[in-house]
């Protein structure tokens, strides 16, 4: 082989390695999701997550409210609030799964005002709400087929983080007016859920 075609070979590797060293290097954001701190509602941005790196683009969008309610809502903020007020993530489409649909889940909630979709009536079995000194946890029976999930999903987990730290889903928010230490108690007063886990299939927590 010539010295010139070495080259032009070494070259071309080069090349090969350094974008496969920038492919990996825009797999994770500037910010991390749970770094991202917005006011409510003032201080929402139309998408949490405007990156289009490794996992693409956020589906939905964070500024939600009666224009964007219903049953095709990309809404992707979501509360915790009360035993009769709160939301969980679930995906946009039927028949779904959480581990095909893990970044792209929606809000549902049951309540209207948010902005979301709705859970529809008697999907849910059953709940328990609980308050502790420094969390609120929601758990719940419910039938996930009408939540767009296949009935032998065995569901996962999603939080504000991920492999790549742009959260599950991407640019998912969630809000409560009801945390302990936040003392307020006021149903016009959210704070910023930062650190959130939900746990999937039918029996659910939040």
């Amino acid at each position: 082989m010539s010295v010139v075609a070495l080259s032009a070979l070494l070259a071309a590797a080069a090349s090969v390695a350094t974008a496969q060293v920038t492919n990996v290097s825009q797999q994770f954001p500037a910010t991390p999701l749970a770094n991202k701190h917005f006011s409510y509602p003032s201080g929402i941005p139309y998408k949490a997550d405007q990156d289009d790196l490794l996992r693409g683009t956020q589906l939905g969008y964070n500024i939600c409210n009666s224009t964007t309610e219903g049953p095709d809502s990309l809404c992707q903020t979501a509360f915790v609030n009360h035993i009769d007020d709160w939301c969980v993530w679930a995906p946009a489409t039927p028949n779904e799964t959480i581990a095909d649909t893990e970044g792209e889940e929606v809000a549902w909630c049951t309540k209207p005002g948010h902005g979301t979709r709705l859970i529809p009536a008697g999907a849910i079995k059953g709940v328990q709400f609980l308050v502790s000194p420094s969390y609120l946890e929601v758990l719940a029976f419910i039938d996930q087929t009408m939540l767009n999930l296949q009935a032998s999903d065995y569901g996962g987990e999603l939080d504000p983080h991920g492999a790549d730290l742009r959260g599950n889903p991407l640019g998912g928010l969630m809000y409560s007016n009801n945390l302990p230490q936040s003392g307020t108690g006021d149903n016009n007063s959210y704070t910023q859920v930062i650190e959130w886990h939900k746990y999937v299939p039918s029996r659910f927590c939040v």
